[in-house]
């Protein structure tokens, strides 16, 4: 990439000002240095109306290293930087033309705290990676307008963002210390015992449901830990947190509807994420495996080993190797929770509002009106997974008592305020019998772990050998296919839909999938190559502000949801 100096620069916008757009290319793949802040035109649109330019802004490096000595330090201080850069973008950002003229910015960042390919710190720089729309009136180059942008606007951006000055030694010290204690908390469940802590104080409600903004202080409910749950952890900076600390096992969270049930599910759920300051839920901390399992009919399945759970259906169907194009509610919910399982989920969450009744439970009454039944519901088969296969569950029910008869913890959400209730639902078991009988056939055996061909994998579109498109937060064109993710719920941003879409194509360029490897190996593989460099590597040419960090429980959701996926065992 050759630098341009200023007035290399100038004479260059000079000579196609009032041109076509499309000359605007001459630009590309050079550099320019305003100061000690060098801009990297990196892609340059052919069309205003086209995705817009990308351009990498760098900057001296100049946070000392032990602010991100650790991935999740870094991290940290890279989504400081990120969010103050994207005011900034806002700010500076004005309709300057046709299409997206004048445009600078990035997808705006949620609450959760992840790494992207926004922003990175290496060790002699700080990169910010933007959008940026050329400006143009009718399609003719607007370079007096360009010249702003560039010379002025992304280093205004860079000086008032990238650079160490801008934050104060207390907001980098907060920054930290949050970041410190999510991943020490995170990283010592197992030891404490736990699959899950929510630390009093938190806000666990939302604005609304396209609103993940906490629910203001004087509509919501603080949370607090009934007395039989509270624990103590004491963080590395000496500060102790109490909070409700939710056993490995399995927990049912009970109660009336609209008093808080799924709140505090969704909650747990989306604590595997680290969530900003003012969050409400910065210390809801989750077993970074969780899953939830609910129903999603319609789905495809390529040959799953559903048999722990359905193991006779009609028409001589294997259900060893399970393929459907249209799961029903049950069949979904046994694929679901084996793929999860094979993916190396050891937490399960269930709310009995999205799952298959049939699936969760089967009475006396209809075990003795239904005598040919193939499905062993959940019940069933939730003591053993656990005690057999380290696999704790949080179910969520407010109908099905039966569930206290498995139950290791039961918590009451009364009025949005959790109670223990276990002793009282042993008492209720011992004098309530529920007269129905386990119905497990078989025991269960480990979950037969599945081989991807690389057959089942096309990701050309018309004359373009690898296409990947969001379509939206619940669906992924991976070539001629849509991936329907909506049923995934722990995914919380399009940007780890991109993610997930380059990371197949990836798995694919490197022969991951070569119809040898496991899906656990493959996960694996991608993980360890994600932790030990970044995102960056999910990139072919140039590095765009369009991922954002994703678990590989996620990407293996979307392999298994994969229309033209082939299976082997």
């Amino acid at each position: 990439m050759a630098e341009l100096s200023m007035a290399e620069f100038r004479s260059i916008l000079g000579r196609i000002d009032g041109r076509g757009y499309k000359a605007y290319k001459d630009i590309q793949r050079h550099s320019l240095r305003v100061g000690n802040i060098c801009i990297h035109f990196d892609h340059v649109q052919g069309d205003p109306f086209a995705s817009p330019s990308v351009f990498r802004i760098s900057v001296p490096q100049s946070f000392p290293k032990e602010f991100w000595n650790s991935r999740h330090r870094r991290v940290a201080i890279e989504d400081m930087v990120e969010r103050k850069a994207h005011g900034l973008c806002v700010k500076r950002s004005s309709h300057r033309g046709i299409g997206s003229s004048g445009y600078i910015g990035f997808p705006r960042p949620g609450q959760e705290i992840l790494e992207r390919s926004v922003l990175r710190l290496f060790p002699d720089r700080t990169e910010l990676r933007v959008f940026v729309g050329l400006p143009a009136a009718g399609r003719r180059i607007l370079s007096s307008e360009a010249w702003k942008i560039v010379v002025e606007d992304l280093p205004f951006i860079a000086r008032n963002s990238l650079y160490r000055k801008n934050y104060t030694e207390d907001e980098v010290r907060e920054r930290l210390q949050l970041a410190d204690g999510q991943e020490f908390i995170r990283s010592n469940l197992d030891r404490l015992g736990l699959v899950a802590f929510v630390a009093n104080g938190s806000i666990l409600p939302r604005r609304s449901g396209v609103d993940q903004r906490p629910m203001s202080a004087d509509r919501a409910v603080a949370f607090k830990s009934p007395p039989e749950f509270e624990i103590e952890i004491e963080l590395p900076t000496g500060r102790s947190i109490r909070g409700m600390g939710i056993k490995k096992g399995i927990t049912l969270i009970a109660g009336g509807g609209y008093h808080g049930k799924s709140t505090l599910l969704e909650a747990v759920q989306l604590g595997i994420y680290n969530h900003v300051a003012g969050d409400g839920r910065e210390f809801v901390i989750t077993n970074p495996t969780a899953v939830k399992i609910r129903a999603e009919d319609g789905r495809r399945v390529a040959s799953v080993d559903i048999s722990p759970f359905i193991y006779d259906l009609p028409s001589g169907i294997d259900v060893k190797r399970f393929f459907t194009e249209d799961a029903s509610g049950s069949t979904s919910m046994a694929a679901n929770m084996i793929e999860a399982i094979e993916a190396g989920s050891t937490f399960l969450l269930i709310d009995e509002d999205t799952a298959a009744t049939n699936f969760m439970i089967r009475d006396a009454r209809m075990q003795r009106l239904v005598k040919k039944e193939p499905i062993v519901p959940l019940i069933d088969r939730a003591r053993e997974l656990y005690e057999k296969f380290g696999v704790s569950m949080m179910v969520v029910i407010g109908g099905a008592g039966d569930y206290l008869d498995v139950a290791d913890s039961v918590i009451m959400m009364e009025d949005f305020v959790p109670y223990d209730v276990t002793d009282e639902a042993k008492v209720i078991v011992e004098k309530m019998p529920t007269g129905r009988r386990d119905e497990p056939p078989f025991p269960m055996e480990p979950v037969r772990e599945r081989v991807p061909l690389p057959s089942g994998f096309d990701p050309s579109k018309g004359k373009k050998e690898e296409y990947v498109k969001v379509r939206s937060m619940g669906a992924l064109q991976f070539g001629g296919e849509i991936v329907d993710l909506s049923a995934v719920e722990t995914i919380v941003s399009i940007g780890q839909v991109n993610g997930i879409g380059n990371a197949m194509l990836k798995l694919l360029r490197d022969r991951w999938i070569d119809g040898r490897r496991k899906i656990r190996e493959i996960l694996e593989g991608m993980e360890e190559e994600l932790m030990g460099k970044t995102l960056d590597v999910l990139f072919r040419g140039y590095v765009s502000p369009t991922i954002e960090e994703f678990r590989m429980l996620e990407l293996a959701a979307a392999i298994n949801r994969l229309r033209t996926l082939k299976i082997r065992f």
